[in-house]
Parts: C-alpha cells; structure tokens; sequence
C-alpha cells in the first residue's frame, strides 16, 4: 500500500492551519511546500515519543566538588 501525503503550499498552510491540525489530528500527514519544494511535513504528535524524566539517573555521575574550582572571571555567572 502507498502512502499519498496531501501537499500544500506555505499559503494554505497558513490560511487553514486549523483545518490542517484537525486533518492532522486524525492521522493524515501534511508536507508543506514553498515554491513547489517540500521543505516540512505535518504530523500528527506522538506523546509516547517524549523520553521520561530520570531515565539516564544511573549514567550520570557528578563529583561532590565538581564546582570547588572556578574559573577566573566566571564569578559574575554564580
């Protein structure tokens, strides 16, 4: 089966970007052209894309001095 995007210029999308999200919302996929080029795609977002909070809590190791040095000049940053 071939998967046939719907294809709108920068204009359109701008003028109906409602109707586009509706569109969108319900599973179709939207490139958005200027001058005939494809340049985005609209798609639906994917909430389960989003990566969980803390998910890297064991690869990461922060010295307990890590900021017992600090740079000359990099006081006014604190």
């Amino acid at each position: 089966m071939m998967l046939v995007m719907r294809t709108v210029n920068v204009h359109e999308a701008k003028t109906h970007l409602s109707t586009l999200l509706v569109e969108v919302e319900g599973g179709e996929e939207i490139v958005i052209a200027r001058a005939g080029r494809p340049v985005a795609r609209l798609v639906k977002y994917d909430v389960s894309s989003t990566r969980p909070i803390g998910i890297d809590d064991d690869r990461l190791q922060i010295a307990d001095d890590f900021d017992e040095f600090i740079p000359p000049g990099f006081e006014p940053y604190l």
